[in-house]
């Protein structure tokens, strides 16, 4: 038992002591890694992927919009953050934009800033604008540590596991099975997907300003998750999934777009 408690007060500890807040959402987070190891390894993971991926050369035009788009909502992340004094978040940043030739349709973007489009994502995104709300939503969630939140989550639910082990070691190997399987599926359930969830909706929010204020005309994330929405044939109930639904995140971008779009557009693109 005194094992069980000191498990217990560890992960107290740890939590409490690896809070952080989420820049302009101002929402504390967990995060457990040194943000300079997770950019190293998260360095190192995409120069392999690069290395070995058809990436597109920069005389592509494909290529050279993503590149054109990132560097543009690099420079609105930069302003954002250099006026709110948060100008040390992105100490550890090297930014790079590599346009995949592969029909998947995705983008994303590492801790420290190191962002892959696929071309498949070109045929819903279909102008520059659109592009720049799916980019900025990607570099919102390496602006936000949703990287770090999520691993640090990881390792937390699974020292709880470790907890209810040792809570349940003189009991039979089929009821330690049993709690331990409704842990971890309660745990999912519980928390893993809400908050992944939440992360998708505050990215969101993050990276309709971040593209905003690199001018672009973020009216287009309606129709361009309209397309997304009409494509998707695999559908899960929102509960299930570790995104809201197209028609929950349609309806929340519809209600913030004017709030951000008098707040923080500037010279309003026409592409």
């Amino acid at each position: 038992m005194k094992r069980v408690f000191s498990l217990i007060l560890t992960g107290l500890f740890i939590a409490l002591s690896a809070c952080k807040t989420v820049p302009i959402t101002g929402r504390k987070q967990m995060n457990l890694v040194p943000d300079a190891m997770l950019n190293t390894l998260a360095f190192t993971t995409y120069d392999a992927i690069v290395k070995n991926s058809p990436t597109l050369s920069n005389t592509d035009a494909r290529a050279q919009e993503v590149t054109r788009v990132g560097v543009k909502i690099q420079q609105a992340v930069e302003t954002y953050l250099q006026q709110n004094n948060l100008s040390k978040d992105l100490k550890n940043f090297k930014w790079a934009y590599h346009t995949v030739d592969n029909q998947t349709v995705n983008a994303w973007c590492m801790p420290g800033g190191k962002v892959m489009v696929y071309t498949g994502l070109f045929p819903y995104t279909q102008n520059e604008n659109a592009l720049a709300v799916v980019m900025g939503h990607e570099i919102a969630h390496a602006i936000a540590r949703h990287g770090n939140e999520r691993m640090s989550q990881s390792l937390l639910i699974n020292l709880g596991g470790l907890v209810l082990q040792e809570a349940l070691k003189e009991k039979k190997a089929e009821t330690q099975a049993l709690f331990v399987g409704l842990y971890m599926v309660g745990s999912n359930l519980a928390l893993s997907l809400p908050n992944s969830r939440m992360h998708e909706s505050e990215a969101d929010r993050l990276g309709l300003i971040f593209a905003a204020m690199a001018g672009y005309n973020i009216d287009e994330a309606i129709p361009f998750w309209q397309r997304m929405n009409a494509g998707n044939k695999n559908k899960m109930p929102e509960f299930l999934s570790t995104h809201p639904s197209d028609e929950t995140r349609i309806k929340k971008l519809t209600a913030l777009i004017p709030e951000i779009k008098n707040k923080y557009m500037v010279n309003l693109k026409t592409q």
